[in-house]
């Protein structure tokens, strides 16, 4: 069960105390507090976990501070969308929103390599005005031998750059709570001239010991992958994993899933499940065209693989993007085959902002025939 508390409680607060006091003597409850921190207000929700079965909804509304009621029903029992839960959630880091009603442009390098490629991209980006990008410093590869990433070492001038150039937000995998602990201490270093959002890869979405390591790191939101390999209910309970670890600024990500079924492109697209995250969970829903194709193949009108899965999952309502972008694709340390080079940068976010153009029209258009619906009804 949930307790939505009224906007801005004071937890210092003299209701807030006999509201928590009252909570503590139930049995059997565990009981959880958890702050959605806006620009313009404080949210907090508690929830209570374990033999809730009992307690009456009406009840819990005439406690102290308590607005609404959510009683959980779902499996995903910090991220799901519950019954009667139909609320627009977001959470904002280092200035920028993530919502599942925005879309960010990760656009980027899948691996560092030199600092001139760094600040290329960096400055086509600020030109543009995006904010974000995804810098790789950790490379988790299937060959022993292959470039496993530059790792700490680049972490100070990628930080140092991207305050240069304004970057609020920079998508980085990790593999291991040391990866976590390197970031911090670059980012201490270097003065916090930007934002690390941690992403887990594919391979590590049921590395459950590296799961409640970054959960317990609320600080930095988190990019979680979907696995290739499993379902979608296992990836979305890895994602709780998190969440329950204290971590609730989750970003879930689809690039597709290992099958020979996918071929030519290197997965099997899965964009069409961006719709059923955002029904099932309150988290935003990341796609990956790079590494769900796999390479920079065209349609015969001259539209890449790459930018068609995008707009499918624009239109399908993604949140957020992220894409490989190499300012020397044939130099680059990893994936340069699949990565799109700088001029056609203007191309693939003028394709992306008509993919999302579309898919505003078609939730205006759902939006009126539900209305009809309800003024025939």
């Amino acid at each position: 069960m949930i307790l939505i508390l009224q906007a801005d409680t004071d937890k210092n607060g003299r209701e807030f105390h006999q509201l928590m006091e009252h909570l503590s003597r139930m049995n059997n409850i565990q009981v959880r507090v958890h702050d959605e921190v806006g620009a313009l207000q404080t949210l907090t929700e508690i929830y209570l976990v374990g033999d809730t079965a009992t307690l009456q909804i009406e009840d819990m509304k005439n406690l102290p501070c308590v607005e609404r009621v959510v009683r959980v029903s779902e499996e995903y029992r910090v991220l799901g969308r519950h019954h009667d839960d139909d609320r627009a959630t977001y959470f904002e880091y280092n200035g920028v929103r993530f919502g599942q009603d925005t879309l960010n442009i990760f656009a980027g390098l899948c691996a560092v390599d030199i600092p001139e490629h760094v600040e290329i991209m960096m400055k086509a980006l600020k030109e543009r005005g995006l904010p974000c990008t995804r810098m790789g410093a950790y490379k988790p590869r299937t060959n022993p031998y292959s470039f496993q990433g530059h790792g700490k070492e680049c972490l100070p001038y990628v930080f140092e750059l991207a305050g240069k150039y304004d970057i609020k937000v920079i998508a980085m995998e990790v593999t291991h709570d040391s990866h976590v602990r390197e970031i911090h201490e670059a980012l201490e270093q270097t003065g916090h001239p930007t934002g690390v959002m941690l992403q887990i890869g594919t391979r590590n979405t049921q590395n459950f010991e590296l799961l409640k390591s970054v959960g317990r790191e609320p600080e930095l939101p988190v990019l979680l992958k979907r696995g290739f390999g499993i379902t979608l209910e296992e990836s979305l309970n890895a994602a709780e994993y998190l969440a329950s670890e204290g971590n609730r600024r989750v970003v879930f990500g689809l690039r597709g899933m290992k099958t020979n079924m996918g071929d030519p492109h290197r997965n099997f697209v899965d964009f069409s499940h961006v719709p059923v995250v955002k029904r099932l969970t309150r988290m935003p829903v990341c796609v990956d065209p790079s590494h769900s194709v796999g390479s920079r193949e065209a349609s015969p009108e001259g539209i890449m693989d790459v930018f068609h899965v995008t707009a499918q999952g624009v239109i399908a309502g993604a949140n957020m993007i992220l894409v490989d972008f190499h300012p020397a694709p044939g130099k680059a340390l990893v994936d340069g085959p699949q990565a799109l080079r700088m001029d056609e940068l203007d191309f693939f976010l003028e394709d992306v902002r008509i993919a999302r153009e579309a898919y505003e029209k078609r939730v205006t258009l759902a939006q009126a025939h539900l209305k009809s619906q309800a003024s025939a009804a």
